[in-house]
Formats: C-alpha cells, sequence, structure tokens
C-alpha cells in the first residue's frame, strides 16, 4: 500500500457516494457507520476500505460491483458470516484484512467463501475468537498464501494437519494466544521465512529443524530450553529472539547458520562450566528426556561442547541483558569476530578482561551497566583494545579504577557512561595524589561523559585536557563543586551540554560566561537563592532551574541574551514571591519560548500557594500595598509630623518674642527702639 500510495500523492481526497473519500481507485469508507457495503461506489475501485464500521454479513452480492478489487479492508466491523458467493466476482482479490471481528461464528460457511480467492496472497484473521480447529477449517484450501496471521485468537495446540496447504507461505504470524504445546505443525511449510510465537505458552523448544526460517520469535514464552536438532546442514536463520521467557542455559544452536541478532533478553541464564568458588563443571553432562507420542528418547547433552560446536562467526548482535550471568565461559566471545554490539547489562558480572588477542575487533557498543563489576581487567600489549568501540556503559558498578590507558587503545570511542561508581578523575587535587582515579585526558575522540552519583570530591585541575567533549553529566555530585568552573577550561569551545543537577551548587558567584558554547545546561535540585548573573550572557537553548530556591529571576530576564535564545526553560518547584512576578509575565510574552512545567510553577503570598496566572484580587491589592514607593510612603507618613511641628515652634516664637528681644539686646548691649 505504502508503494502504491508515492505515485499518488499529488492527488487529493475528493468526497463520493455514500460519503467515502476517493483518491483514484482507493476507496475509503473508514468510519461511516455503514452497516453493509454501499453499492454505488465507483466500478473501477481498486482497493476498498470498511474499517471501524458496523457490518455483519458479507453477502454474495456485496462486491458484484467491484470486479476489479484487489484489496479489502474489514477490520473492527461486526462481521460473523462471508456467504460462500461474496467473492465470486473478485476473483483478483490479493490481500484480504478481517481483524477484530466475530467470525468464530459461521467460520465453515466463510471458508467457503475464502476458497473461491485463487489469487489471495495476504489474510489477516487476528482477533476473531478462532481455536486451532477453526484456523484449519478456514485456511484449508488457501495455497495460495504467502502471509497469514492468527494473532490474537484462541488457539492452545498446533499439529501437522492445520496448515497442510499452506505450500507458498512466507510468514506466519501466532503472537498472542495460549499455544502450550506445537507437533510438527510447521514441517510442511517449506517456504516458511518468517514465523512469530511471541506471548504465549510454550515451556520448551526441543528438535528445531527449520532450516528455512530466517527470523524467528518466540520472545515472552515460558520456555526454559531451546535445543537444536543435531545437524550439519546450513540453516538460514538469521533472528532469533528468546527474550522475556526462562531460559536456564544458552541456547544451544544450528552448528552451522547466517545468525546475526541473538536475543535473550531477560531469562534466567547462567553458564556452569566453572562455578563462582571455581570449581570445573566442563566434562558434566546433562540428560534430557524426549516423550514423542509412545516413544521416549533419553538425549545425553555436554552444553559446553555444543556450545563450541556452534559456528557464530556471523552474529552482529547478542543480548543477553537481565539475566543471572556472573561469568562467561573460556573463549566463549572467540568464534563471535563479527559481533557489533555486546549487551550483558544487569546481570551478576564481577569481573570482565579485555585483551589485544580477543576477536571484538568488530565491536562498537560494549554494555556492562549494572552488573558487580569490581574489575575490568586489560591485557595489554602492542597493539590497541577494542579499536571500533565507541559506546562503552560501565554504569552501575562497584568500580573504583580502570585499567591505565584504556581509552588511548579504544581510539574510536565517543561515549563513555561511567555513573554510579565510586571512581574519581586524574589529577587528584594535594595529597590525593597518589589515590586511584579514572584518566580520560588526551583521549580525543571522546564527545559524551556521564559521571553522575560517582561521589567526586572538589574537581580541580584540568582533568578534561585534551579532549572535545559536547555532553557532560556529574548530577548528584554533592561534593564536586568547589570554587570556579577552572576545570573546565578546556571545554569551553566544545561543551555543549552539561547537568549539574544535584550537586549543592548554592553560590551564585559561579561564574559560567567562558562556556560559550553551552546549548543545555541542567541546574535543578540545587540550593540556588539567587538567579546566576553570569547566565544572562549565554545563549542557552535549554534552562533547568527546578528544585531551588528562587523567589524571583531578573525582571530583565526576557530581554538579555539568554531571553531571546532560550526555548526552553523550567522553573516548577522554587519559592517565588507573589508579588514580584513581573519576570514571570515577561517570559509569557517571549516569542519562541517554552516552559513546559508551566502549570507547576507556584508562588507563595504569606501561607498560601498560588498559581502565578490566577492570582486573586486581594493578593494583587496586598501586593500593590507592599511594592509602592518607599519614599514617597515615608513622606506621606512624616509630612503631618513636620507641619505640627512647625505651627507649634511659630506659636511658640511669637509667644516669647518680647522677651526674647529684650535677653538679645540685654546681651548685646546695644539699643534698640521698641
Amino acid at each position: 500500500l505504502a508503494v502504491g500510495w508515492g505515485s499518488r500523492m499529488g492527488t487529493a481526497w475528493a468526497p463520493s457516494p455514500g460519503g467515502c473519500e476517493l483518491v483514484q481507485s482507493i476507496m475509503d469508507c473508514t468510519g461511516r457507520g455503514l452497516s453493509s457495503i454501499p453499492g454505488n461506489l465507483r466500478g473501477d475501485t481498486e482497493e476498498l476500505f470498511l474499517d471501524d464500521n458496523t457490518i455483519q454479513v458479507l453477502g454474495n452480492a456485496s462486491l458484484l460491483l467491484y470486479p476489479q478489487l484487489w484489496h479489502l479492508s474489514l477490520t473492527r466491523n461486526r462481521l460473523e458470516l462471508i456467504e460462500p458467493g461474496a467473492f465470486l466476482s473478485s476473483q483478483g482479490l490479493q490481500v484480504l484484512s478481517l481483524t477484530d471481528n466475530l467470525l468464530f461464528t459461521n467460520y465453515s460457511l466463510t471458508a467457503a467463501a475464502l476458497s473461491a480467492l485463487p489469487a489471495l496472497r495476504m489474510l489477516d484473521l487476528a482477533g476473531n475468537q478462532l481455536t486451532e480447529d477453526m484456523v484449519s477449517v478456514l485456511v484449508s484450501n488457501l495455497s495460495s498464501l504467502e502471509s497469514l496471521s492468527v494473532a490474537r485468537n484462541i488457539i492452545m495446540r498446533l499439529d501437522s494437519s492445520i496448515f497442510t496447504n499452506l505450500t507458498q507461505l512466507l510468514e506466519l504470524n501466532l503472537e498472542k494466544n495460549y499455544i502450550f504445546e506445537i507437533d510438527n505443525a510447521f514441517e510442511g511449510l517449506q517456504t516458511l521465512q518468517r514465523l512469530n510465537i511471541a506471548y504465549n505458552y510454550l515451556p520448551c523448544l526441543v528438535g528445531f529443524g527449520l532450516t528455512q526460517l530466517r527470523v524467528l520469535n518466540v520472545s515472552n514464552n515460558i520456555i526454559e530450553w531451546f535445543l537444536t536438532l543435531e545437524s550439519d546442514d546450513l540453516f538460514e536463520l538469521e533472528v532469533l529472539d528468546l527474550s522475556h521467557n526462562r531460559l536456564l542455559f544458552f541456547p544451544v544452536l544450528p552448528r552451522q547458520s547466517k545468525l546475526h541478532s541473538l536475543l535473550l533478553q531477560d531469562n534466567r541464564m547462567s553458564f556452569y562450566q566453572r562455578l563462582p568458588n571455581g570449581t570445573s563443571l566442563a566434562n558434566v553432562t546433562v540428560q534430557f528426556l524426549i516423550i514423542d507420542g509412545n516413544s521416549t528418547n533419553v538425549t545425553t547433552v555436554r552444553l559446553w561442547d555444543e556450545l563450541c560446536h556452534s559456528n557464530l562467526s556471523s552474529l552482529r548482535l547478542l543480548d543477553m541483558s537481565q539475566n543471572q550471568v556472573w561469568g562467561l565461559p573460556d573463549d566463549f566471545l572467540a568464534q563471535m569476530s563479527s559481533l557489533t554490539h555486546l549487551k550483558l547489562n544487569q546481570n551478576c558480572l564481577e569481573a570482565f578482561h579485555l585483551s589485544e588477542e580477543d576477536p571484538l575487533a568488530m565491536l562498537t557498543e560494549l554494555d556492562l551497566s549494572q552488573n558487580q563489576l569490581v574489575e575490568l581487567g586489560v591485557k595489554v600489549g602492542a597493539g590497541d583494545i577494542l579499536p571500533n568501540l565507541q559506546l562503552f556503559n560501565l554504569s552501575t558498578n562497584r568500580l573504583q579504577v580502570l585499567p591505565p590507558g584504556i581509552f588511548t587503545r579504544t581510539r574510536k570511542i565517543t561515549t563513555l557512561d561511567l555513573s554510579r561508581n565510586r571512581v574519581d578523575l586524574c589529577p587528584q587535587p594535594g595529597e590525593a595524589e597518589s589515590l586511584p582515579c579514572v584518566d580520560i585526558r588526551g583521549v580525543e575522540t571522546l564527545t559524551h561523559l556521564s559521571l553522575a552519583g560517582c561521589g567526586l570530591q572538589g574537581l580541580g585541575g584540568r582533568p578534561f585536557q585534551g579532549t572535545s567533549l559536547m555532553h557532560l553529566d556529574l548530577s548528584d555530585n554533592r561534593q564536586a563543586l568547589s570554587g570556579d568552573l577552572g576545570w573546565l577550561q578546556d571545554l569551553v569551545l566544545t561543551l555543549q551540554v552539561l547537568s549539574l543537577r544535584n550537586t549543592s551548587l548554592s553560590s551564585t558567584a559561579v561564574d559560567f560566561s567562558a562556556l560559550n558554547s553551552l546549548v543545555r545546561l541542567d541546574l535543578s535540585g540545587n540550593s540556588l537563592a539567587a538567579f546566576p548573573s553570569s547566565l544572562g550572557t549565554l545563549r542557552l537553548r535549554s534552562l533547568d532551574l527546578r528544585d531551588n530556591c528562587l523567589p524571583a529571576l531578573p525582571p530583565d530576564v526576557a530581554r538579555a541574551p539568554l531571553g531571546r535564545s532560550l526555548r526552553e526553560l523550567y522553573l516548577s518547584r522554587n519559592p517565588y514571591n507573589c508579588c514580584t512576578l513581573g519576570w514571570w509575565d515577561a517570559l509569557q510574552q517571549a516569542e519562541g519560548l517554552r516552559v513546559p512545567d508551566g502549570r507547576e510553577v507556584t508562588c507563595s503570598h504569606g501561607s498560601r500557594t498560588l498559581r502565578p496566572g490566577a492570582l486573586p484580587e486581594p493578593v494583587l491589592q496586598s501586593c500593590r500595598w507592599q511594592t509602592a514607593d518607599l519614599a514617597l510612603l515615608y513622606l506621606v507618613l512624616a509630612l503631618p509630623t513636620c507641619l505640627t511641628l512647625l505651627v507649634a515652634f511659630v506659636v511658640v516664637f511669637l509667644m516669647l518674642k518680647e522677651k526674647l528681644l529684650k535677653m538679645v539686646k540685654t546681651r548685646c548691649g546695644v539699643s534698640s527702639p521698641y
């Protein structure tokens, strides 16, 4: 459909009889409240969409007027019956979607109607409350099918009789049923390439032998074992998804395959070649009891030998996250020479060792986060270690130090996450020079660094010398900042994103003005009691000031260079004063500026907490009185007192005038006429 639309994008939808919309030969009657197929549509209609209506029956005459139809969609109707002759005039129908209807009601009559479609390639029967027996009847005569979906039904068991005649099927979707057993259901599907059995109740997959299959999704089941048939045949399998199951062991894979993606996330998997106490189990065998009908077979397997016999040289993605892996077997990664993405996060690893002899030369992403790592071992020689590694995630471990020079040997690394480890950066000030630290100086390719929650102590010196960091996360380090930001001097030209969230920042004297390249700054969760004046000259696009102690922002913040460049400003959870909200009004009028948490911003007036945009009139009057000109107020209060004193002085002077004059004459000895 997408390809068909490409050449029609310039054609506008036009109204059509029945309230449908038409573009060339595509008729869209979605959501029109139709209880039957309109009979007054164009006869050359090729694609007809009748989704979200109330059609219950597709009668023998419903499609007589549309002989050129090749795509019909009746998704989300109330369809209970398709009469046996409904498609006799639509022999060219190739795509039919009957999702979310009630076809279980008259499935045998509907099956007769479907059998009259010799060209049908894609059929969607999802969400029709169908059992396995109903599905078998519905698809029994559809040998032309290439894609079939029976997802979201009530299928419980699959056997060899269900898909017998689907000799051209390429894709089969069985997800979100109640399947707990499969008995040779797919052996006759010689062309099947994509099989989805996710979200069912399969307890195991034993004897997997679909050599032609390319993609197998059995995620979100309750699988404990995955065992492939012992065979030297080449399997076409490229993607195997066993995530979100209950696997106890690494799956026994085909000896020869084209596997490039193996997803084992969220299982209960571990390796037992060697126990944590050092005991070796390399020669221990495991016996499987396989019951097939009336026959019972016991298969003895040395799991570690089976693992080594699987050729994984084409594997590019291996996801083993969220398991119980505490260590990898010897040479486990040795056969994965094409591996580019390795995810071992959320396991129980205590150590991980790298050396230049490892075959992981193609690895670009390594995730070891959320383990219990106390040691990252590196066997250093003359060559590079992980020469193509770009992303290295070591967060949430127990590391205190990394091998010296490790990052100078990973020559393409761009992203490093050391957050929530107890590490310090080199160089360390004063007497702490002898303590272990992580040295990233001179790693020119590094652009993203996270040191959140590392317990950093008083950063100083030049820890980022020779780097070109663009993103730096120092959040949740309460003792990291002391004095100025001189230790960032080597990043003034490159640093674009800086997070100082929850770093106990309280001084507004911290100078950010040198960081001219910053576009995003996070100062949330600190103790700022005033807006840092040095921010006014920056041209940030995003600033986070949440969870501080700010009573107000500068009145001219919207007119400063900062206000003109900002596009995103977070302000909530600060004790703003309701009587000094001029800055808030200015921000509301700033063009292009968003305050995503604007509805959470409050201000205080006395004991009341109010919204800035909805202050009641009594509060406004109180604020006007509080913010009036104090000089004028003092003048008004002092004027009556001054006038009273002046009048009193004049009265006293007039009453004592003669006595005062006589006293002056007596003292000065000069006669004066009265």
